[in-house]
């Protein structure tokens, strides 16, 4: 016998086009794009239904590209006692383009920074010139995590991490000039203030990760094409283009 599909409720996948008439027998309704045809299954049983229910809104899988990625929440800075045993785990995997050193490292669980971790990533972003390190704003690393996720992508190549005020004077200054027109490089640089990392993702495109790191309003963005890298920072939230060639 014939079933109205018009007259029977419906629940909606949208992320895979699927129309299931609930009540009475059990059918599938799959609409394609190349197709003006619709095809009908049959299904078995409520169990039949509830998988393919399940399939079709699974959450995305780590090194496929989100939509939905969003900053995470603030945290604290955990101590060896108040460590979550459990919760999300916040991973970071880094080349350093100028020490040649890696980094893979859980920096947070949940609404908790590892302290450990944070000291880690603190030497790992170092200035590569005087061998200073300083102590990261810890948003910075949740920004990164997002723009990995919503890239679907699982490494980052740091170009430039913390910059003493010295090292940042030597790059504003080299050429006889200290116009960041010219340099590329601010007097007060957030870089100074460690919130800020100029980075690359292997197989992603200098401008498509400019418009990723805007997509979040975290910070500053700064958009440098010729030396293809992508400054990211914690501080106001403002946008920049520099023609020329940043140095680092």
């Amino acid at each position: 016998m014939a079933i109205g599909i018009s007259h029977l409720p419906l629940a909606i996948c949208a992320t895979a086009k699927i129309l299931i008439p609930l009540p009475g027998d059990l059918y599938l309704i799959l609409r394609s794009s190349s197709t003006p045809r619709a095809l009908f299954f049959r299904l078995s049983s409520l169990t039949s239904l509830i998988a393919l229910v399940g399939i079709c809104c699974m959450a995305p899988t780590r090194g496929i590209a989100s939509t939905n990625v969003v900053l995470p929440a603030e945290a604290t800075i955990g101590t060896v006692a108040t460590l979550p045993m459990s919760g999300q785990k916040y991973e970071l995997k880094l080349h350093h383009l100028h020490t040649g050193e890696d980094l893979d490292v859980v920096y947070r669980i949940g609404n908790t920074y590892i302290p450990s971790a944070l000291e880690k990533l603190n030497h790992f972003l170092r200035d590569h010139r005087t061998q200073d390190a300083s102590h990261y704003d810890p948003r910075e690393f949740d920004l990164l995590h997002s723009i990995l996720a919503k890239l679907g992508k699982s490494e980052i190549d740091v170009v430039c991490g913390y910059r003493t005020p010295w090292s940042n004077n030597f790059l504003r200054t080299r050429g006889g000039t200290a116009d960041p027109s010219v340099t590329g490089v601010a007097k007060n640089s957030q870089h100074t203030q460690a919130k800020a990392i100029d980075i690359r993702i292997p197989g992603v495109a200098t401008s498509k990760l400019r418009e990723i790191a805007l997509s979040f309003h975290g910070g500053g963005v700064g958009y440098y094409p010729v030396s293809q890298f992508v400054h990211v920072d914690v501080g106001p939230v403002r946008q920049w283009t520099f023609g020329g060639r940043g140095d680092n």
